[in-house]
């Protein structure tokens, strides 16, 4: 673990102090332009590698019901990205794509990629492609070594590509694995938080934009994307930028798992989702340096313009109304951010548009009979009521009607001085260049930063 930057290094080919200045701030967009790797080539690699140009479906049946149960009358056009039609069945295909290439490249003989699974699949997927080896390390298993339906699906699908998977219990060996992994074998850590695997989301964004507009005439008004680590939202956000679409609005959308550790080995299975959760997007927005890099490329608060919270139920419910309202079967992630958009688009006019930008594959462990199922045997009550008195952990409470369910907005700023506050801590007060930087990292303003340190100071945070 001592060594993980000097591993990382190896395994990267990405210096990342020719970035930084010492301190806070480190240069960014530098960072991303010296992947190597234009938008034009990114889209070329992906289409080669028959990743992307996915289908753009307007949910007219669900936009019908939002309208229904608006009490303005209003309710926006409801799109979906379907990346399900990708070849492992997920946006993260994309990212993939960059990494694998990028890697064949430079003479790596195999890949490795830490993860829950959808992304596992998507780097088995494509290293098949490219016949080069892979290993995905996988957070699997409690410690009497029972696995949530779901993963163990993510895991099967992995292996169905020819990758060799690691499976361990949940707890801080995922990292050690991993790196003890990339030293053994001189794989190419394709890692989620590259400049590589960010700049392959761009092209969703970049899509998405153009799509909608050839369709209606206009760029969407909001994108709405589910949050987790983080690059999922900024890649789409910076793909949106370079289509020119810069009114349109880009909110971050996670299942509340308030009150779960993610590493503890009891609450591992009291939860009903691997990813898109508080668990990972609350840390990952307030400390994006977490990542298995030195330097995450993914930076949440650089390009949220809001958060909104959904409740474990309410995806589930979701995903029902949209197998039985538009004929799309559908995994939970995308349809973490369809519950969001579904209630926002009430809040919008009529002839606005709303996009969740993206779907995922399902399978057997991914059905919400699975997981509720799952949840049942782990003590967790299945209920139907108000999705507000929800805890998780102890109940998953099923809509009575589809006005119940609801976005509930997280505060930005709250998020923000997190974040600043984290900075200082690691790095100390920060300089002039610092400022300006946590500025454009946290979407602020330099005023925003001053005041926020001046705050935990005299609070005595800092």
């Amino acid at each position: 673990m001592a060594r993980k930057n000097e591993i990382m290094k190896k395994s990267l080919g990405i210096d990342y102090e020719r970035f930084e200045s010492g301190s806070i701030a480190f240069d960014y967009e530098r960072m991303m332009r010296e992947t190597g790797y234009s938008l034009e080539e990114i889209i070329k690699i992906q289409r080669e590698a028959n990743v992307g140009n996915t289908p753009l479906i307007e949910l007219k049946n669900l936009t019908e019901l939002a309208r229904k149960v608006s009490p303005t009358g209003k309710a926006a056009r409801i799109f979906i990205k379907d990346e399900a039609c990708n070849p492992s069945g997920s946006f993260k295909e994309r990212r993939a794509s960059v990494s694998v290439y990028h890697a064949k490249k430079h003479g790596y003989k195999g890949v490795i990629a830490a993860t829950s699974g959808n992304y596992g699949a998507a780097v088995a997927s494509q290293a098949a492609m490219k016949g080069l080896k892979c290993i995905v390390v996988q957070e699997a298993y409690d410690s009497r070594g029972i696995g949530q339906p779901e993963i163990l699906e993510k895991g099967r699908k992995c292996e169905t590509f020819g990758a060799e998977v690691v499976q361990l219990t949940v707890g801080p060996e995922l990292f050690y694995v991993n790196l003890m992994l990339l030293e053994e074998t001189g794989y190419f850590n394709a890692s989620l938080y590259t400049p590589f695997g960010i700049a392959g989301i761009e092209t969703l964004g970049y899509e998405i934009a153009n799509q909608v507009k050839e369709r209606t005439g206009k760029f969407p008004d909001v994108v709405v994307v589910t949050h987790a680590g983080g690059g999922n939202l900024t890649g789409t956000a910076r793909g949106l930028i370079k289509a020119g679409a810069l009114d349109t609005k880009v909110y971050g959308v996670s299942v509340d798992l308030t009150g779960l550790h993610m590493a503890s080995d009891t609450d591992f299975n009291r939860k009903s989702f691997t990813t898109g959760h508080t668990g990972f997007g609350i840390p990952f927005a307030t400390w994006p340096d977490r990542a298995d890099v030195p330097r995450n490329a993914a930076r949440p608060l650089r390009y949220m313009d809001g958060y909104y919270l959904v409740k474990q139920g309410e995806v589930f419910y979701m995903t029902e109304l949209l197998a039985q309202l538009e004929g799309l079967e559908r995994g939970p992630a995308g349809n973490t951010s369809l519950a969001a958009a579904f209630s926002l688009a009430q809040q919008m006019e009529n002839d606005q548009i709303i996009v969740v930008q993206e779907t995922e594959y399902t399978g057997a462990g991914k059905n919400p009979t699975a997981q509720l199922t799952f949840a049942k045997q782990n003590g967790v009550q299945v209920l139907v009521g108000n999705p507000d008195e929800e805890v998780p952990g102890k109940n998953i409470i099923l809509p009575e009607h589809p006005s119940m369910v609801k976005a509930r907005e997280v505060k930005l700023d709250n998020l923000k001085k997190s974040y600043i506050r984290n900075c200082i801590q690691h790095f100390g007060m920060p300089n002039e260049e610092d400022i300006k930087f946590l500025a454009e990292d946290t979407k602020s303003s330099e005023d925003f930063v001053r005041r926020t340190i001046e705050e935990l100071k005299n609070g005595g945070l800092v």
